[in-house]
């Protein structure tokens, strides 16, 4: 990390900071999960995403104390977005997963914010547009992918 940034490379993550932070509040606004917090939206998430996990798991995974993942699993399974059952592994440990009216909700949400962006991108851009955004994207992703595994 001793080597000089280019005054390219500060600008550019500056810009994708910023952008992606716009992009993010505006998919934020678009959700139905108004009556979710922030992070039982992204316990939701993550179950869709990761599959079944225990509190213990998910609590390192976001980061929270278990008392934390506990009081969120509880509002969750309190409107029926989650279910816990038996590790089938290991009886004495529960695992939770995402109910049908769970998954139901998250792929509502995401369905609504996908259609928001690609109408955007749809209204707003020309195909050579949005095909510089993809190259752009990929590169990106690319970038960060390499970082990670170093």
């Amino acid at each position: 990390m001793g080597q000089q940034i280019s005054a390219s490379a500060v600008r550019a993550a500056g810009e994708v900071r910023v952008v992606f932070g716009r992009v993010k509040r505006r998919l934020k606004e678009l959700a139905t999960q108004d009556d979710l917090t922030p992070s039982q939206s992204s316990v939701l998430s993550r179950l869709d995403k990761d599959g079944p996990a225990s509190a213990s798991e998910l609590a390192a995974a976001e980061r929270v104390r278990p008392q934390s993942m506990a009081a969120i699993l509880a509002a969750l399974r309190a409107a029926d977005l989650i279910e816990r059952h038996p590790d089938p592994g290991d009886g004495r440990r529960q695992v939770v997963s995402l109910t049908t009216a769970g998954r139901h909700r998250i792929q509502g949400d995401r369905k609504v914010r996908q259609e928001w962006l690609a109408d955007t991108l749809e209204e707003r851009c020309t195909e050579s547009e949005r095909q510089t955004i993809l190259k752009a994207l990929a590169l990106l992703d690319h970038a960060i992918e390499a970082a990670t595994t170093r």
